[in-house]
């Protein structure tokens, strides 16, 4: 499954169309979400009959606008926070299990149509929506040719509202895969702070850190958002400029996290990262310090000051393109525990205890010294290979290799 997209191009009066979809998307969503809540025993089937009660009540006449299989959408994305929300209880996860919330208005928003509700020019340049809210033809500005594609294998389109305006989103079934030469190279990867990361051959790739560059900016915009009177259109004004400010940081690092996994796929035939639980590094303080059963070592770091430099770093985004590139041009990758690869010696292998400000490994037993991030990436490599030895080649996808979590199959193309 790969995903393109195009940035709509309409009238004003078009987009207020759209908003209206939007609104009814969500209200669908919400509406599925309460008739959960307040009966027992709630199916999906159940959720898609209560879509056809929505249509039909004459209290919501906005409701039966909306294409019937984007109703059902919206009821599959209650279902699937529900059904999340269940999974998590099951499996005993530590902290919040994630109990479904309703979603407010704010500018980032979707609706999803499946096979009908839009339609496509012969040309594959123009998209318009055949439902009752009367949004009409837009044209589509992108660079992705959709002419490859037959209609059959668009599965979804989503209308996505963002900041700088709204995009169609067309989800793809098709499998991508891309032909590279064997390097016969392996490589195993350490991310950090100080840099992006560090490979067992101790090559470092700097970290941009986009989001403390564009702070001064972003510092600004807000100050005079928060000025301006609530409920005005100067206020949504500058709130908009403050979305498309945190918009272009977001894009700069998906860019930079996309750019640094294709060049470490495609270089190495076997790359192995660490399983970090990023939500875990990033809680706040004060709280109870999860630890390991077996060692007794702390999961997470207790300083909190580190929040914003790890978010800004984007290690999952950077493991989950590695991960898709892996399966695209045919790599095995491997994601194995993070615990002790920094304590322990790359060549000895004693530990070595040291705490996070000492940045150069120099083991008291055998004399080794080397570079903290650079002893920490050689460990992973011979973790990932200890992996693969004893459990075989796995590619993402077939049979994922996260240890403690599964990796959904509709990953963005590029």
């Amino acid at each position: 499954m790969i995903v393109f997209e195009a940035k709509l191009k309409g009238k004003a009066v078009q987009f207020k169309a759209l908003d209206e979809a939007l609104r009814t998307a969500q209200f669908i969503r919400n509406s599925c979400l309460r008739y959960w809540m307040e009966n027992i025993g709630v199916s999906r089937n159940d959720l898609y009959k209560y879509c056809k009660i929505l249509a039909d009540n004459p209290d919501f006449p906005w409701a039966k606008k909306l294409n019937s299989q984007a109703r059902q959408a919206h009821a599959e994305r209650a279902w699937s926070a529900i059904a999340r929300f269940f999974d998590n209880c099951k499996k005993q996860v530590p902290g919040k299990k994630g109990y479904p919330k309703f979603k407010k208005h704010q500018t980032r928003a979707s609706v999803e149509y499946k096979l009908t509700g839009w339609n496509l020019s012969s040309d594959r340049k123009y998209i318009t929506f055949t439902d009752k809210f009367g949004a009409g033809r837009f044209k589509m500005m992108g660079t992705r040719d959709l002419n490859f594609y037959q209609i059959e294998q668009i599965n979804r389109v989503r209308v996505v509202r963002r900041s700088d305006g709204y995009y169609a989103q067309f989800l793809i079934n098709v499998e991508r895969t891309l032909e590279r030469e064997p390097t016969k190279r392996t490589v195993g990867l350490d991310v950090g702070l100080n840099h992006f990361y560090t490979d067992s051959d101790g090559n470092t790739v700097e970290n941009p850190h986009y989001l403390q560059k564009a702070q001064k900016r972003l510092k600004r915009v807000q100050r005079r958002a928060s000025k301006k009177v609530k409920g005005s259109k100067n206020r949504r004004k500058a709130v908009n400029r403050l979305g498309r400010v945190h918009l272009k940081v977001q894009r700069q690092r998906q860019d930079f996290a996309v750019k640094a996994a294709r060049c470490v796929v495609r270089s190495n035939d076997l790359v192995v990262l660490e399983d970090l639980q990023i939500r875990n590094l990033v809680s706040q303080r004060g709280g109870r310090v999860p630890r390991l059963e077996a060692t007794g070592e702390p999961v997470r770091v207790k300083n909190h000051h580190l929040a914003k430099s790890i978010h800004d770093a984007a290690w999952g985004d950077f493991r989950r393109w590695v991960e898709y590139f892996g399966k695209v041009y045919g790599v095995v990758t491997v994601a194995v525990a993070p615990q002790y690869t920094s304590q322990n010696c790359s060549n000895c292998g004693e530990t070595v205890k040291k705490s996070l400000s000492t940045r150069t490994h120099i083991c008291p037993h055998c004399g080794y010294v080397q570079d903290r991030d650079h002893n920490a990436a050689i460990n992973i490599l011979k973790k990932g290979l200890n992996t693969v030895g004893h459990t075989g080649i796995k590619t993402w996808g077939e049979n994922d290799l996260y240890l403690n979590q599964v990796t959904g199959s509709d990953k963005l193309a590029r």
